[in-house]
């Protein structure tokens, strides 16, 4: 499927690419022009990782002023998306709309006004735990003892001023908690299902069904240990979309790449955490993953599938839209 199919297909549909992943360098956006390789593969929505449990909380609000410098002094093709309009506005006039996530809830540095704070600069969703269990619950590669007090009223907070909650890397119990607890939709932005591959990072049936009954989203990710054996092809990726479909339906399935910019980064990440990062999970330096140039080849293996125009719009994008639609709120 072109660019050009692409396009007539989605003319009128918003595609969204929901974890995405620059470097993690405050002062350094040498990276961010690559962020034109989303628009030339047809997508209209990212949103950037401004920080994991991995690295120092204070990094977080200097990234996001860093990527907000940066798409203000490039608003020609980019848009910063505070709001569902501005999505929309981003379309019509050819811009790449952009918000933030945040992979864990250490960014919070044991402050809960930080949620308030980080909603205002663009992040508008945000995990329990990254792997490895924190203040808020407990991560999906240890000993998972449940969501906190903490966390609980962390997703109270999230959900009062508008950000979505995301039970990604959050070990099983935890994410069943959060789910339980949360009184909006809860995404998991960027998981695939253990039923089709049994990775720790990947989620079970009965989880991916708490999620749709909360109307939520599974984003589908595209790192290769948890697709299979290393495997990045578009036609594993699309077994994992048509797995969770076949299971809760078109409405509860997205795209969500996880597609890291810079690979040496993330390499020194994984070397230098074997404990976020287990080596016998698959983690190393020869991951592979699926690129945003992939997506016309995911649609076309989603169409052999017998998938509907309507199907394919939702999966793209609608879905996450449909999220933001009904959690995201004005600034506060």
């Amino acid at each position: 499927m072109s660019r050009k199919t692409i396009d007539h297909l989605l003319a009128d549909s918003i595609v969204w690419d929901n974890h995405g992943c620059m470097p993690l360098r405050p002062g350094d956006d040498s990276f961010l022009p690559q962020l034109d390789r989303y628009y030339r593969s047809g997508f209209d929505v990212v949103t950037l990782n401004v920080g994991f449990d991995g690295t120092a909380w204070q990094n977080s609000p200097r990234l996001l002023a860093l990527f907000r410098g940066w798409i203000d002094r490039n608003s020609d093709k980019y848009r910063l998306a505070r709001s569902v309009s501005d999505i929309r506005q981003a379309k019509q006039s050819g811009q790449l709309a952009i918000c933030f996530d945040l992979e864990g809830g250490n960014a919070l540095n044991g402050d809960i006004d930080m949620v308030a704070l980080y909603y205002a600069l663009g992040v508008r969703w945000m995990l329990m735990a990254y792997n490895k269990n924190n203040l808020l619950g407990g991560g999906c590669l240890d000993q998972d003892s449940g969501l906190t007090d903490f966390g609980g009223r962390v997703i109270d907070e999230m959900n009062r001023v508008g950000m979505v909650v995301c039970c990604s890397h959050a070990g099983p119990r935890t994410a069943m908690d959060v789910m339980a607890r949360s009184k909006g939709p809860v995404i998991f932005s960027h998981s695939n299902p253990s039923g089709l591959w049994d990775h720790p990072r990947n989620i079970s049936d009965d989880m991916i069904r708490a999620c749709a009954e909360t109307d939520g989203v599974i984003g589908i990710n595209g790192i290769g240990p948890f697709l299979g054996a290393n495997d990045n092809s578009a036609a594993t990726f699309v077994r994992h979309v048509d797995y969770v479909v076949q299971l809760v339906g078109p409405r509860h399935v997205g795209l969500a790449l996880d597609y890291a910019f810079d690979q040496k980064e993330l390499s020194n990440y994984i070397n230098q955490n074997p404990d976020l990062f287990p080596p016998e999970e698959g983690f190393s330096d020869g991951m592979k993953m699926v690129p945003p140039e992939r997506l016309g080849d995911i649609l076309t293996g989603l169409r052999g599938l017998g998938y509907s125009d309507d199907d394919l719009r939702a999966i793209a994008g609608l879905n996450h839209l449909r999220i933001a639609e009904t959690i995201w709120k004005d600034i506060i």
